[in-house]
């Protein structure tokens, strides 16, 4: 009809029900296969609609570089390069090369290395740490993404099921609420939690998941300290927790601090302090980042497979195509150490 808009391959992705990946390859050109059932319901879809395949996406499809971007938040989080090396031992199996992105945590270069990753012509995309509150900049990223789908691309993000593409799901909820579970019953009643900007989802997870186990247990909710998500921002939030616990007495006897760095940083703020980590106070994280795992006294944490997570989101942007958006879901596995001893 006229003044109607031309259907795009979201279009037809939506009316044959499958990811826009399968859409792309029946439509565009692909080396990779689609089942004849899909193929039929995606022309079929097409014909309904009338749709024509972009040129410029039948070239993305045919001439898409042997490269996959990965877009992190903090190359120098441990966090991150330990996933980003996962994903990099995975991705040279394959015969591919990894494009690193470091965006700082800045929405701006978010955005600007997603549509560098789309005139590149990149085979696939992952996203690491894109989880913030901020709904108008997830619609944006959505909309990006979008955009390199229909060209040919596949994505996926190691996040919240919270754009339109595979997701490697990590129980920040659950793994932080199993930690709970266990210093209750190593005797602690008296928790503090420093946590990260409540804009940021994972550590948002985290408190929360902590605080309503704490709550559920105990019957009190624990003290929250907000500051960076990084060894400083630990340090400064334990500075200031040791201060009033000894300016107004205030009775704390285990803090949770929602990543390793933070921990780290708890943990040199009480050294400084002289506050006996173990035998004064219990220290905990959550991670356990490998190149921590020496810090004395050894680091009570919830341990994520960071290396297997890279792989499995890899495995997601080059397995074959789903007709529904999948997530991963990877647990935490509470770790007990020297820095959390058993209360009498």
């Amino acid at each position: 009809m006229a003044g109607e808009r031309a259907a795009t391959l979201s279009d037809v992705a939506r009316e044959a029900g499958v990811s826009l990946a399968t859409a792309s390859r029946t439509l565009n050109g692909s080396d990779r296969v689609v089942r004849p059932e899909l193929q039929e319901r995606v022309l079929a879809a097409a014909n309904k609609l009338g749709y024509t395949p972009n040129a410029n996406a039948q070239a993305m499809a045919r001439g898409s570089t042997e490269t996959v971007g990965l877009l992190v938040k903090d190359i120098s989080d441990p966090y991150f390069s330990t996933i980003a090396g996962g994903l990099a031992a995975e991705a040279e199996k394959h015969g591919l090369l990894v494009m690193l992105c470091n965006t700082g945590g800045q929405p701006e270069r978010e955005k600007k290395f997603l549509a560098a990753l789309r005139r590149q012509r990149s085979r696939a995309i992952v996203l690491a740490g894109s989880d913030t509150a901020d709904m108008g900049h997830t619609g944006e990223v959505a909309d990006l993404l979008t955009s390199y789908l229909d060209g040919g691309g596949r994505a996926a993000a190691i996040s919240q099921p919270r754009l339109p593409v595979d997701t490697v799901v990590i129980d920040n909820h659950g793994g932080a609420q199993a930690l709970a579970e266990r210093l209750v019953g190593l005797g602690y009643r008296r928790a503090a939690v420093l946590t990260g900007p409540e804009d940021l989802l994972v550590s948002a997870e985290r408190h929360a998941g902590f605080s309503e186990a704490w709550i559920d247990a105990t019957g009190s909710e624990p003290t929250a300290l907000t500051d960076e998500f990084s060894r400083d921002g630990g340090h400064r939030a334990m500075s200031r927790l040791l201060e009033d616990r000894r300016s107004n007495g205030t009775e704390i006897d285990c803090v949770f601090a929602v990543n390793d760095l933070m921990a780290v940083g708890a943990l040199a703020a009480c050294r400084e302090a002289g506050v006996e980590v173990g035998r004064e106070l219990a220290v905990a994280g959550f991670d356990d980042i490998e190149t921590l795992r020496d810090v004395t006294p050894g680091l009570t944490t919830v341990r994520l497979p960071l290396a297997e997570i890279g792989r499995q989101a890899l495995e997601l942007v080059l397995g074959e195509p789903s007709a529904e958006l999948r997530n991963k879901p990877v647990h935490g596995e509470v770790v007990l150490r020297e820095s959390t001893p058993p209360r009498s």
